[in-house]
């Protein structure tokens, strides 16, 4: 029997491979821009805000898209839907790679979104129909590899190309490789079932479109603006409400759009909650970190991308690994091994300091990926293994979705957490320097004459000197300190995720 399955799954490799390639280069074309942002700003004259829109316009059309994939991939099937996401992705990348101005650049990545938002539930639920549920660890390990890998790789590969290179090259280098899947797609994919037509959805479609789009946007913002500012809570109000409708629309539709019944499955609902658990903490830290090492530390983006290197390495090679792991064990044991270590390297990344070496923290970041490898792909494996075979693009497309919302959720939540956290550590360290107190005063004025011995200041200009100094150590000393707190709190996440995963059972004996 275990024969059989091999050589069933090997007859699909070269398969596997062209659809690993073609998510590959999607999700690393998500994180190849940040590096990359700055340059653009020069390249077209505008301002940082209007250049954001090529990450936040990009992950919109994404969040929009994500959750009508089900219906997508029922309308049209796997094969036709797979092949119009690569042109639209690769028509985006060579759009962008020759764009003349900024107007041009932004319209490109939209249309790459358009692709970039159907591939991986698409790419899932082909994995899906090709791997028995015995077998699925492999196929979903090896899915992990691509959704893993390439968002850690692409600030380390982005800093090297603008490093030496043009920014151009990061678009017009997918070109050739896209146009490579497309050719070999079209000879070797084939829908595994028939083609249904459902029917279309308007109402679904436009409260779906609506709520997801303002969810992710007024997310997306809390991190840069408050949570109380107007545009944030409007969009977040709106899109929640419209979200609601959605889902009440839904649930009444005999031929749902998205289909919220895969909740009824206990496993499904426990992994999709753990999964936006341990989200939260991988954005927290794949967030946080390049702040610390960046602005904080002085490290170049090329030094800070090299120091995720090993870490992102690491959790492609483990992630079909802890793939074939799932198959033999099941889900429990790799879910909390991995959360544990996930938990306690999370918890070490709160004694930050300005002196903590380079190595320590390449060391912790790798033994932290580690954990991650062996959790992400089990837990999604585990609640998408109990759903039956008709609700597996629903399922797909649900796990996305909230995936999708929990990380702009852990950026925008650890972004207020870092902010709030450092006003308040500034405000502490501003009151130990109170002029008023004999003992700072003193220590102050002994400084000071310091510096103006040394360099041949004036005692006035001395002060003015060692205050812009004390300023400086100040703000660098709370900022530190606003990221161990944030740390705190992504720790706490990964502790909840951990004692949640106890309760996680292998639905493949329930059958």
């Amino acid at each position: 029997m275990e024969d059989k399955s091999k050589s069933g799954i090997a007859q699909h490799i070269p398969l596997l491979s062209v659809l690993m390639l073609g998510m590959f280069l999607a999700v690393l074309n998500q994180t190849l821009l940040n590096v990359a942002i700055p340059h653009l700003i020069n390249e077209f004259h505008v301002e940082a805000t209007t250049a954001q829109w090529l990450l936040t316009g990009y992950m919109l059309v994404n969040g929009i898209l994500v959750p009508l994939s089900a219906y997508l991939i029922e309308r049209f099937g796997v094969r036709v839907l797979f092949l119009a996401a690569m042109v639209f992705f690769t028509g985006g990348a060579l759009l962008c790679g020759i764009a003349p101005n900024f107007s041009t650049m932004l319209l490109g990545r939209l249309i790459q979104a358009v692709g970039g938002g159907i591939l991986m539930p698409l790419v899932m639920v082909i994995i899906l129909s090709v791997f028995p549920p015995e077998a699925r660890g492999k196929g979903m390990g090896i899915f992990g590899l691509g959704m893993m890998f390439a968002p850690a790789v692409g600030p380390t590969l982005s800093g090297w190309v603008i490093e030496h290179y043009s920014w151009r090259i990061l678009f017009n280098g997918m070109v050739p490789l896209g146009t490579l899947v497309i050719v070999l797609a079209a000879f070797m994919l084939r829908d595994p079932r028939k083609r249904e037509k459902p029917r279309f959805d308007l109402w679904g479609t436009l409260t779906s479109s609506l709520g997801f789009g303002l969810l992710l946007y007024g997310l997306s913002e809390a991190g840069s603006k408050d949570w109380d500012h107007p545009l944030v809570v409007g969009s977040l109000a709106v899109g929640a409400f419209s979200i609601f409708l959605f889902v009440v629309f839904q649930l009444k539709s005999s031929t749902p759009m998205l289909d919220f019944r895969v909740f009824t499955y206990d496993m499904f609902t426990l992994s999709t909650v753990i999964s936006v658990i341990v989200t939260i903490a991988m954005f927290a830290g794949m967030f946080l970190l390049p702040i610390y090492l960046q602005n904080l530390r002085g490290f170049t983006p090329l030094e800070s991308g090299l120091l995720m290197l090993p870490g992102a390495i690491i959790m492609g090679v483990m992630s079909p690994i802890s793939g074939s792991m799932f198959d033999k064990i099941g889900p429990r044991p790799l879910a909390v091994v991995g959360l544990l270590i996930t938990t306690v390297t999370t918890y070490e990344f709160t004694h930050l300091t300005l002196q903590t070496s380079y190595t320590f923290i390449l060391i912790l970041n790798m033994v932290r990926s580690f954990g991650m490898s062996l959790l992400m792909m089990t837990i999604m494996t585990a609640g998408l293994n109990q759903l039956p075979q008709q609700l597996n693009s629903h399922g797909t497309a649900m796990s996305n979705t909230f995936r999708q919302i929990a990380g702009s959720m852990g950026i925008s939540v650890m972004t207020t957490i870092f902010t709030m956290r450092t006003n308040f550590h500034l405000g502490k360290l501003g009151e130990q320097m109170n002029g008023m107190d004999p003992a700072f005063s003193q220590a102050f004025y002994d400084k000071a004459s310091e510096v103006a011995s040394a360099t041949g200041l004036p005692i006035a200009k001395a002060q003015e000197t060692v205050t812009s100094l004390l300023v400086g150590q100040a703000n660098q000393m709370a900022a530190v300190m606003g990221i161990n707190d944030a740390f705190w709190w992504a720790a706490g996440f990964a502790l909840v995720g951990m004692i949640l995963s106890f309760f996680m059972r292998d639905v493949r004996k329930d059958q």
